[in-house]
């Protein structure tokens, strides 16, 4: 299997804390790449790299087979799945605009100065990502900032739908951070989204929503402007 990130031995503690320590490399392995889909994954593997034992890991493979980043096959062992082109256009990018549009309408009567700032916040990290060619922090910050607009929102149903795509949404993210031509424009276009919600016309804010979504890599169009 693809060499995992460098980890110190795992700290003594129960099983669940184990768990999600393993979880937690490999859902950053494949994200960012460094395991590619259809790469296998054993339990016996992944256990004598990360210096553990097998049982946390099989528990990791389950919590990452429910979000959907890896699949378990009978008497074949398990394989990470990577993030399609189809997957992106048809499932992932509907889902995103029907559950943003919802939760950024929602969110923008309640936001406060606060609120702002804190959103602020990730573009300002977006903008030093891009500066520093740092594509997984421009991705993560990228999550944060709408997760965070999903968590303001305050409709829990839609944090829960969030959480559940989140994973896959954010392999899709680190894969298109890597490939624009100009990457100070993702900073813009969370910009346009803040500047849209303080305007507080629902309508223009939808289509703003509608339009950053879009914007997603395919194998002959670059985002940037």
């Amino acid at each position: 299997m693809s060499a995992l990130p460098a980890l110190p031995a795992l700290p003594s503690g129960s099983l669940a804390s184990r768990r999600e320590t393993v979880a937690d490399v490999l859902r950053e392995a494949i994200t960012s790449g460094r395991l590619e889909a259809g790469q296998k994954l054993t339990e016996s593997g992944v256990a004598e790299q990360l210096g553990t034992s097998r049982a946390p890991v099989r528990e990791a493979l389950r919590q990452l087979e429910q979000e959907g980043l890896v699949i378990s096959y009978p008497y074949r062992g398990t394989e990470v799945l990577g993030v399609s082109q189809e997957e992106i256009e048809n499932v992932l990018v509907p889902v995103r605009i029907s559950l943003e549009k919802f939760a950024f309408r929602k969110a923008m009567p309640r936001l406060t100065d606060a609120d702002y700032a804190h959103l602020q916040s990730f573009v300002r990290a977006m903008e030093t990502a891009a500066d520093t060619a740092d594509a997984a922090l421009l991705a993560d910050e990228d999550i944060r900032f709408h997760e965070a607009v999903v968590t303001l929102s305050g409709q829990q149903h839609c944090l829960q739908i969030w959480r559940s795509i989140q994973p896959r949404v954010r392999a899709y993210f680190r894969r298109d951070a890597s490939h624009y031509s100009d990457a100070t424009v993702v900073a813009a276009q969370h910009r346009e989204l803040l500047e849209a919600l303080r305007a507080g016309d629902e309508q223009a804010l939808d289509r703003t929503v509608t339009a950053h979504i879009n914007t997603h890599f395919t194998a002959t169009k670059d985002p940037s402007p």
